[in-house]
């Protein structure tokens, strides 16, 4: 006798379930991809090094990120996210360890090296599983759920990490994560399954969309497919000086910007720093929903990226201003930020479904890229126009520094916003 469950899709209940074990990984990735932010003073101290040092130690983190997307995008489509959500999980840990016991710089930027290359998977691997577990209709949404938990993963390394630092050393903390990143793979590979048909339900996608069986010529031949079509292209740069901004100014730099020169507390510049990445994450599920109910891409990605351009050059250049401004400023640029999140739909809708899992690494590639070119790139920047203050031990970076090394963050933002006049509206359906 046929099985009934077979006959119907899977729960909700169960579809959210599985998402959010391998939604535990991007959090958790997320939180390692910002600490070096609030705990600056302790890096540069105990490994000795200068703005761009610290810079190219947290950038460490994107050089593995970025160079695993492709990769990982071809094995979501090849694999299956189950496996490389629980290996990711695992290595992560490995990694984390490391970071956290590094007696020199060297072993830092390795556990960094690790940590990045290994948490690559998560938001690839969890846009898989929405695109097999959810109806096409949630897709955009739980792009925006996804971002959404991430960003509480960079929150909890904000005023959080920035109080249990406080109360212990700042390796007993990063090694506590490291702990929780090996529960993440042992729960990811007992619960998450790959396709609805795995736990006797019915799939959304057709059996050729999987991607499964590829040959290692099929799956070359699918990434210079991707690449034929023009928003592919287009929306690999254009959240990079978004998402890039976000993450250099929250992830590393706007805390000692914000304490040097507005007079606040490291808890407090972290607090300030946190409210946009939370203001972000809000903006990224409402974000996705709102495209996808008024049919369109593109008004909603130009505005949110000329708004974000705005409030980072605000943030930056006015003076004596008061704590509430500021943090007027950091919710208005997260929020115009969040917008960022559609790039995945708009992308997935430019191409081919069966090759959903390979964009998504291709555009998450253009995403990390951002941070990993801004965050070392604003060190230099600051060194170069160092005066020679020193505080503690540590260097101090004047105004005129920090105003020359965020102008890098607002070329690239631009440059976005012009390309997005560019780009191919897909009125959030699938245009091939």
């Amino acid at each position: 006798m046929e099985n009934k469950l077979y006959k119907n899709h899977p729960p909700l209940s169960l579809a959210w379930f599985i998402w959010s074990l391998g939604a535990s990984l991007y959090l958790m990735g997320f939180f390692h991809r910002v600490a070096p932010a609030v705990i600056t003073v302790e890096l540069m101290r105990d490994f000795n090094i200068s703005a761009a040092a610290l810079g190219n130690l947290s950038a460490f983190y994107f050089y593995s990120y970025v160079a695993m997307q492709i990769p990982t995008g071809i094995m979501a489509d090849t694999l299956g996210p189950r496996r490389l959500l629980a290996f990711g999980s695992l290595v992560a840990g490995v990694g984390t360890a490391m970071f956290a016991l590094a007696p020199s710089l060297w072993w830092a930027s390795a556990g960094r090296l690790l940590i990045g290359g290994s948490v690559a998977v998560a938001y690839v691997g969890l846009l898989k599983l929405a695109s097999q577990w959810f109806p096409a209709r949630y897709f955009a949404m739980m792009s925006g759920v996804g971002l959404f938990i991430g960003i509480m993963g960079a929150v909890s390394a904000g005023p959080p990490l920035r109080l249990l630092v406080g109360v212990f050393d700042w390796r007993s903390v990063i090694m506590g994560s490291a702990v929780l990143m090996l529960a993440v793979a042992t729960l990811v590979w007992f619960f998450v399954r790959d396709y609805p048909h795995e736990r006797g339900f019915t799939d959304y996608g057709a059996p050729d969309e999987r991607g499964q069986g590829q040959s290692m010529k099929g799956i070359f031949k699918g990434i210079l497919e991707v690449l034929r079509y023009r928003n592919t292209i287009l929306l690999f740069i254009i959240p990079g000086g978004i998402v890039g901004s976000v993450l250099t100014f929250c992830g590393l730099w706007g805390v000692p910007f914000l304490s040097t020169h507005h007079g606040l507390t490291t808890t407090q510049a972290s607090a300030l720093t946190s409210t946009l990445m939370v203001a972000m994450a809000i903006s990224g599920p409402v974000s996705g929903w709102f495209s996808d109910r008024i049919g369109r891409r593109k008004p909603l990605y130009i505005g949110g990226a000329a708004t974000a351009l705005i409030g980072w050059i605000a943030i930056t250049y006015l003076h004596d201003i008061s704590v509430y401004s500021l943090l007027g400023l950091m919710i208005l640029t997260g929020l115009s930020s969040g917008v960022m999140v559609v790039s995945f739909a708009f992308a997935q809708e430019s191409v081919p479904r069966a090759l959903a899992g390979t964009i998504a690494g291709v555009i998450n590639t253009g995403v990390m890229v951002g941070p990993m070119l801004l965050q070392p790139a604003v060190g230099w920047i600051l060194d170069a126009k160092w005066d020679g203050l020193r505080q503690g031990g540590v260097r101090v970076y004047g105004m005129e520094a920090f105003q020359s090394g965020f102008a890098l963050m607002f070329v690239w933002v631009g440059l976005s916003l012009i390309l997005l006049f560019f780009t191919r509206e897909t009125h959030c359906r699938q245009s091939v």
